[in-house]
């Protein structure tokens, strides 16, 4: 497939999956439901690090989640109510309330001193990094870090954030990140202005992965940080100010809404 043929393709496909309809289905639709920036950061972030399986369970727990919170995720996380939940009631799959405990712990810390989590993602320099999805989370984890202590256990902080960032693609991150700042009035909100679209990295799963090697998209067989930045860096040829509006595309070729 030639270079014009792919990126028509690319373009067809973005713009079928780019649409309201998509908003119902998606994991997209829980922070969409409110308009304090608090609680659309809280939401982006909470239920993208629950979307792995199967999309139907992840918004079925998603809303299970935000129901915890009593739907009002930034008065939730500032009472400190979180403490209350009993440790090993199950959210989503391997996520339980303690690993959602210690996230809420460090995201308190983060709110409390800075405001908001754009003010955060502003204060530690996100928009001068070459990664800035990887350097928010480089500064979660030590918040997080520091709000649970030293004694708290590698395996809960794994379960909220990945830790080996070298090495992770960074997928769940990524797409809130993807929510947060594109600003086409479609699916995405376009909240924050910290970065550009044009910062953003693709949300690259085993899915994205294996539709991109098909197309030639990407060349290595790991769907790991390196793959992530090389597929990105191909997909700026064919958009260089909003290359992750073909996440759309890859997520939806081969598959109907």
């Amino acid at each position: 497939m030639g270079e014009e043929e792919l990126r028509e393709l690319l373009d067809t496909e973005a713009a079928r999956i780019n649409s309201p309809e998509f908003i119902g289905v998606d994991p997209v639709q829980f922070p969409r439901r409110y308009a304090d920036v608090r609680d659309i950061e809280l939401a982006s972030l909470l239920c993208a690090s629950i979307a792995w399986g199967n999309r139907k369970m992840i918004c079925r727990d998603c809303d299970r989640m935000l129901a915890l919170m009593d739907n009002a995720p930034y008065a939730f996380l500032m009472s400190g109510e979180y403490e209350d939940l009993p440790d090993d009631a199950n959210i989503h799959r391997t996520f339980f309330n303690r690993h959602l405990k210690y996230y809420l712990r460090g995201l308190h810390l983060v709110y409390s001193r800075h405001g908001s989590l754009q003010e955060f993602a502003r204060a530690i320099g996100i928009a001068s990094s070459e990664y800035p999805s990887w350097s928010l989370v480089e500064g979660l984890n030590a918040m997080l870090s520091e709000a649970n202590g030293p004694e708290a256990s590698s395996a809960v902080a794994s379960r909220c954030l990945p830790q080996n960032l070298t090495t992770t693609a960074l997928k769940r991150v990524n797409m809130a990140l993807r929510w947060l700042v594109r600003d086409d009035g479609i699916v995405d909100m376009g909240v924050w202005d910290v970065i550009g679209p044009d910062r953003l990295f693709i949300p690259l799963d085993v899915h994205v992965g294996d539709v991109s090697r098909e197309l030639g998209l990407l060349s290595r067989k790991a769907d790991d940080r390196r793959s992530a930045v090389e597929l990105t860096e191909r997909l700026r040829r064919y958009n260089p100010a909003d290359p992750v509006i073909y996440d759309f595309a890859l997520f939806g070729i081969g598959m109907k809404l």
